[in-house]
């Protein structure tokens, strides 16, 4: 095992005693927390550095009622009662940040243009800094309750009305209710998924 290896204390808070919560305890998230959680995420590897996910962090009364009408039902109650719903979304302009984010080369000029490309590649970095996302405020002692029951239609219409960016998921995010926890659903063994070539 590697010395830079994490002791099985921080192993229990990022993966084996993290849940997906519904329930939330009556704690605030303030602004300075969901700061550091930018500053950790931002960290995490994305292709050439393309950084696509753009974050709103809706946690006012005005803001869960722009947010409601776009939900499925099983995740009305568990947003509007969560201190901040984060919307994680991915900019289909990310390629235009190349210039600062990627100097050594111009990667701007190999996306101008070629809108599939742009979709693929937004939606697939920006769904990677999701997940460090999560990870990131795990570490900071948050619990998370990602999403992906909305209709991204509205979601997009309420808070991206320009069409630049659009959602990719949405993960509430405070202090969850663990008392009202389920027991933890089954992962799959390492034999049926990995294999070695």
């Amino acid at each position: 095992m590697s010395k830079r290896a994490l002791d099985d204390r921080a192993l229990d808070t990022l993966f084996r005693e993290a849940r997906s919560f519904n329930y939330w305890l009556p704690e605030p998230v303030d602004d300075s927390q969901l700061r550091a959680l930018y500053e950790l995420m931002k960290f995490g590897p994305t292709a050439s550095n393309s950084c696509p996910a753009r974050v709103v962090f809706v946690r006012t009364p005005e803001g869960k009622a722009r947010l409601k009408p776009s939900l499925d039902e099983g995740n009305v109650n568990k947003s509007m009662t969560a201190p901040v719903v984060a919307l994680l979304g991915m900019d289909l302009e990310f390629y235009e940040k190349f210039p600062v984010l990627w100097p050594q080369s111009d990667k701007r000029s190999g996306f101008v243009g070629q809108p599939d490309k742009i979709k693929a590649s937004a939606t697939r970095n920006s769904t990677l800094q999701a997940a460090y996302f999560m990870m990131a405020a795990r570490s900071l002692g948050l619990d998370c309750g990602p999403m992906t029951g909305f209709d991204p239609d509205k979601l997009n219409a309420a808070f991206f009305p320009d069409g630049k960016i659009k959602v990719n998921m949405i993960c509430a995010i405070g202090y969850g209710d663990r008392s009202k926890l389920h027991p933890r659903r089954p992962r799959l063994s390492f034999e049926e998924v990995c294999q070695f070539a």
